[in-house]
């Protein structure tokens, strides 16, 4: 396990876990909880924000890793979120990380839900940022129009402004910067996620928004610290659906960012990072 200063230099390696051979990257300090970052739908380790990675790098050992079947772990990709789940555990364990604290991001703030549900003893605070509880009453769903954007084949740039930042100047040009941030890395991305992959994910969130396994009847269980954070005017996640989650969890902050969508953390790197520091640091 080689740690690295920087994201945009972070070596990727591999472990093998009983279900894959995982692809990961550390960057960061080399004691301490790890930070194991937990990717959205279609997302690779490639698509972190440098500049939220190496914030958070600055004091803590950050894990980025790729679910199987994703970029470059092997395996097929999960048809569910409790599947996903156990393959971040099973990661986790291959790593031989007895206790971590756990950043999601959209369908990895479900997956680390999962896991603070299914694995209680194995974390120490929750990050969920952009997510959701799952189906079940008072959860407001994705518009049809987001999901059938959301679904192409291929995502460009001007889909992927109009899902993950408002329409004004402020928004659309601080996701051109994050754009522009992910291009810092040298050599060749990661592989996209295949369509098959696409449907596989597709499969897994349709179930968690049907209810299936879905961790809102239980959000009172988990016990730990957890940040909520999320757009002023999310529409892949739609917002109300924060304020809910940190009702229903018994130890939970909310954060929304003004002026911002599903991609608030790439509009306000620095200050996401200094919320999510001085939480981890609670």
């Amino acid at each position: 396990m080689q740690p690295n200063r920087s994201h945009e230099n972070a070596v990727t390696q591999f472990v093998d876990g009983k279900n894959a051979k995982y692809a990961y990257r550390i960057i960061g300090p080399q004691d301490g909880v790890p930070l194991v970052f937990v990717h959205r739908f279609r997302g690779t380790i490639d698509e972190w924000d440098p500049a939220v990675v190496n914030g958070f790098a600055k004091e803590r050992r950050v894990v980025l890793f790729d679910n199987t079947g994703v970029g470059l772990s092997s395996g097929d990709v999960a048809t569910s979120v409790q599947q996903m789940a156990e393959n971040a555990v099973d990661f986790i364990a291959a790593m031989h990380f007895d206790k971590v604290d756990l950043l999601g991001f959209s369908m990895g703030g479900y997956i680390a839900q999962t896991v603070a549900l299914t694995y209680p003893s194995l974390v120490e605070h929750l990050i969920l940022a952009g997510t959701g509880p799952g189906g079940g009453e008072g959860v407001v769903p994705m518009a049809a129009e987001v999901r059938q954007v959301a679904g192409r084949e291929v995502l460009g740039l001007d889909e992927f402004m109009h899902l993950f930042f408002t329409k004004s100047e402020a928004s659309q040009e601080a996701g051109k910067r994050y754009w522009q941030r992910l291009q810092l890395r040298p050599g060749p991305k990661e592989p996209a996620l295949s369509q098959e992959g696409v449907k596989a994910q597709a499969t897994a969130l349709m179930g968690m928004a049907q209810g299936v396994n879905a961790p809102l009847p239980r959000l009172g269980e988990i016990k730990i610290p957890v940040l909520v954070a999320n757009g002023s005017n999310d529409i892949m996640v739609p917002t109300p659906n924060s304020f809910l989650m940190s009702q229903k969890l018994p130890n939970a902050q909310l954060i929304l960012y003004p002026d911002s969508g599903h991609g608030f953390l790439f509009q306000y790197p620095e200050l996401f990072v200094e919320h999510g520091l001085t939480f981890l640091r609670s």
